[in-house]
């Protein structure tokens, strides 16, 4: 019962006892005592309604900081890129789709991306937003096609400028946020490649470009004036960097950041599969399980951190559920699936820290190590080397979304 139906049972029970004792009163008395239930009531009633009882809602999601990139952009531009971003990579169009929805509700706008199958689910999820403009709350990521080999550099140009048209299409946008190319043997194919981004760049198809997996020799080709005619430096270098590997992954941030390319991470607890120390503690060295503890998180939360705190902006795939050109985000329950917590707690890296000290002992791991230019080309050391029936299908044009190609190690890491 209400305040005000509380007083008015009240101001009822006063009068009706008032008329059953009337006999007992002169006419004046039960007047005065009439009046006086009367304006009590109405006082009571004419009091503004009490305040609704508060109710729960749903937390915001949490702000993801951004970069203003200084490079990679039309001069006189302002780009900001999140620094973090949900990589799709090894989904489907229809995982891909539902990962990105389950991303932006987390509060991860940034998304990163494959020509192909997962470039049709972004395309899905954009077009999908009946009376709301999905894509201009997206920050969209994509990358170009490696040439296959033997491509002439003329051909490699013509190839990446009619990719970015057609995946344009496919999305049914206007243009992408950022544009990454992928390295090469050949430094001429780069060469023209990167000029067809600059291209892309001035025309308006693109807000920002970036490069993949580019070890020093690469990025030399698109950087050292003596040998190029290109002039506009690369917004980030897109490679893989996780604790174990070092805070500069053997040299290869402190060389581009030294030139104005900043660090793009991707496997943050391994590739091409999860590292057990990075994902369940599994470790000789108890370093990231005790500090994992000590915060009351998992290991994949301090990894993902250590690269945060490091000054690289990351992309994470949405589980650890993930192997060489697969991954997962099959939640059958929309509310507790594995895929949106994952995502959550991704988004959530932004609410905590790492200690000094936590800093300075993860920055000491010497493992699990990793070659940061793992999936590049032959041109780049130490490049994966990938399975033969990932070969085939990847060479037979069966896998033409596909990113890798079977490349032969190399012995340094600087070539």
């Amino acid at each position: 019962m209400t305040p005000s139906s509380s007083l008015r049972a009240l101001a009822a029970a006063v009068l009706l006892s008032t008329i059953r004792n009337g006999a007992a009163l002169d006419m004046a008395s039960r007047r005065s005592v009439l009046a006086t239930g009367a304006t009590a009531t109405a006082t009571w009633l004419a009091r503004p309604p009490l305040a609704p009882a508060a109710t729960t809602t749903a937390a915001a999601p949490p702000a993801i900081p951004t970069w203003t990139l200084e490079n990679g952009v039309i001069e006189g531009s302002v780009v900001q890129m999140p620094l973090l971003a949900l990589n799709t990579v090894g989904l489907s169009a229809e995982t891909t789709e539902k990962a990105v929805s389950l991303a932006v509700a987390s509060g991860i706008s940034h998304i990163d991306f494959h020509p192909g199958a997962e470039r049709d689910g972004v395309g899905r999820y954009i077009k999908g937003g009946s009376t709301e403009n999905r894509r201009a709350g997206l920050f969209l990521t994509t990358k170009i096609r490696k040439a296959p080999p033997g491509t002439t550099s003329f051909d490699a140009a013509n190839a990446a400028a009619k990719q970015i048209d057609e995946d344009l299409l496919a999305l049914g946008v206007e243009q992408t946020d950022m544009l990454m190319l992928r390295d090469s043997p050949d430094k001429g194919v780069i060469q023209t490649q990167w000029r067809a981004l600059e291209e892309a760049l001035r025309a308006g198809k693109t807000r920002s470009i970036g490069v993949v997996n580019f070890c020093e020799g690469a990025l030399g080709a698109v950087l050292d004036k003596k040998v190029t005619t290109n002039s506009i430096v690369p917004a980030v270098n897109y490679y893989m960097l996780h604790p174990g590997m070092g805070s500069d992954a053997h040299g290869l941030k402190s060389f581009g950041e030294s030139r104005g390319v900043k660090t793009f991470a991707y496997g943050a607890v391994g590739e091409p599969g999860p590292a057990p120390e990075l994902v369940s503690g599994a470790a000789l060295d108890p370093t990231i399980d005790r500090i994992a503890k000590a915060h009351r998180r998992a290991p994949e939360e301090v990894a993902l951190r250590w690269n945060l705190q490091n000054g690289a902006a990351v992309s994470v795939r949405p589980t650890t559920q993930f192997a060489l050109g697969t991954s997962t985000c099959d939640d059958t329950d929309s509310v507790s699936g594995a895929c949106r917590a994952g995502l959550r707690s991704r988004a959530d890296s932004f609410s905590w820290s790492l200690t000094a000290k936590d800093m300075e002992q993860l920055d000491a791991l010497t493992a699990p190590d990793g070659n940061p230019t793992l999936f590049s080309s032959a041109g780049c050391p130490d490049a994966f080397v990938f399975p033969a029936a990932t070969a085939t299908t990847a060479q037979s044009g069966e896998a033409a979304d596909q990113w890798w190609l079977p490349r032969a190690p190399k012995s340094s890491r600087k070539a």
